[in-house]
């Protein structure tokens, strides 16, 4: 019988995982891991490790499998946390949860099931597996999840061969209402818990209040670039690879002082909140900063010209291929699906390899592209890499 090591997380998917793992003959373990311990900045009633782990507990009394408590807090600090807190300090916005598949669960969690003798390590993540042979060799897709709603693929674009070779998604075919009343048939306490939100195993937080714990705050100038200013530039060509990849590049002097803050790393391309600029015919949003200078730049409505590029830039070190053998020869290209943020629809895309990087192109030019997210494209459902974008 195969041993497989279930990262049991006090959440009704990965209940549901351990169950349908042990129907299908599995000896199953339920894993519980704690990889966090600083409650500075999460909101009050937030920071949910106690009953996280008190219900994961449960679910394996339930169903009647070993339970084991990991503690990866330290891995967890020196290869999520604070790889976040230096890509804030740089006006980068970071992914912690990618990190986290990356670093933690298919890592670090994984080599501490494989000492328990496990053959596997599964999740509920909503994703899937397939195995196919290409030159005699056994090659892993890794597919979207049958939810459209719940696909969680995205945050699984940085795994690699290794690590899918040695992972199980047991609950990727299934759609969630099914997965919760599976749960409430067999009587699980986590059938009807909330799904969990915020940073992955910190919890929800106050973002400026948890970053100050490294970065300091320094009041700044809220700068408003009006749409007009756009006029005058240059429109590149869809050919211009690099120009319509390049975000724009603002001075103090292109628009008008229209408040402060409390530092430019605590912002992100998009955000809407926490500016605290009022009397304006519609909402302000961040299109830009500058952390050395310590400017924020905003435009006036959710259409703010400042909020859309057609392409964005990845650094050829900082783009992974899920599936190595689709890698891209310089100066060739693939037409992809490809999206920039967890649950945006699939975006008709093309992403162009060069000499001095990867470049994705838009058909239709994208909203809120930010430096530090992570792009990730496929072909299909088939998610077949990523990268960082610039």
């Amino acid at each position: 019988m195969e041993k497989v090591v279930v990262g049991l997380s006090g959440g009704v998917d990965s209940s549901v995982a351990a169950f349908l793992l042990k129907q299908q003959g599995f000896e199953v373990i339920g894993m519980f891991m704690k990889n966090w311990h600083d409650t500075t900045g999460v909101l009050k009633g937030d920071c949910p490790f106690d009953d996280d782990k008190q219900f994961a507990e449960m679910v394996a009394r339930k169903l009647d499998i070993p339970f084991e408590f990991i503690d990866l807090s330290e891995q967890y600090r020196k290869r999520v946390v604070d790889y976040m807190f230096d890509e804030y300090s740089k006006g980068r916005t970071p992914n912690p949860d990618v990190l986290c598949n990356r670093e933690i669960k298919f890592d670090a969690f994984l080599d501490a099931a494989l000492k328990l003798g496990a053959k596997y390590v599964a999740t509920g993540h909503y994703c899937q597996k397939e195995t196919i042979i290409i030159n005699n060799q056994m090659v892993y897709r890794l597919i979207a999840g049958a939810d459209p709603n719940k696909d969680q693929s995205y945050f699984l674009c940085q795994l690699n061969q290794q690590q899918l070779s040695k992972t199980l998604f047991p609950i990727g075919h299934l759609h969630k209402p099914e997965v919760r009343r599976i749960a409430a048939e067999l009587g699980l306490a986590t059938a009807e818990r909330k799904d969990s939100q915020g940073i992955c195993f910190v919890g929800k937080v106050d973002l400026p209040v948890f970053l100050q714990q490294k970065l300091r705050s320094k009041k700044g100038k809220i700068i408003e670039i009006p749409a007009q200013y756009y006029q005058q530039l240059s429109q590149p060509t869809i050919d211009d690879l690099k120009a319509i990849s390049t975000p724009y590049r603002y001075q103090f002097s292109d628009g008008k002082e229209v408040g402060e803050h409390q530092g430019a790393q605590f912002f992100t391309i998009g955000q809407r909140k926490g500016l605290n600029v009022g009397g304006k015919a519609e909402p302000l949003f961040v299109i830009a900063t500058d952390v050395e200078k310590n400017i924020v730049y905003v435009g006036m409505g959710k259409n703010h010209p400042g909020l859309y590029r057609s392409g964005l830039y990845m650094r050829s070190n900082e783009v992974h291929w899920v599936r190595p053998d689709l890698t891209l020869k310089i100066g060739s290209n693939l037409k992809v699906k490809a999206r920039i943020r967890y649950r945006q629809p699939l975006q008709d895309a093309t992403l162009h390899c060069t000499e001095n990087g990867y470049y994705l192109t838009f058909e239709v030019p994208q909203r809120g592209i930010t430096a530090g997210q992570f792009a990730v494209y496929y072909i299909n459902n088939e998610l077949i890499g990523s990268g960082v974008i610039a």
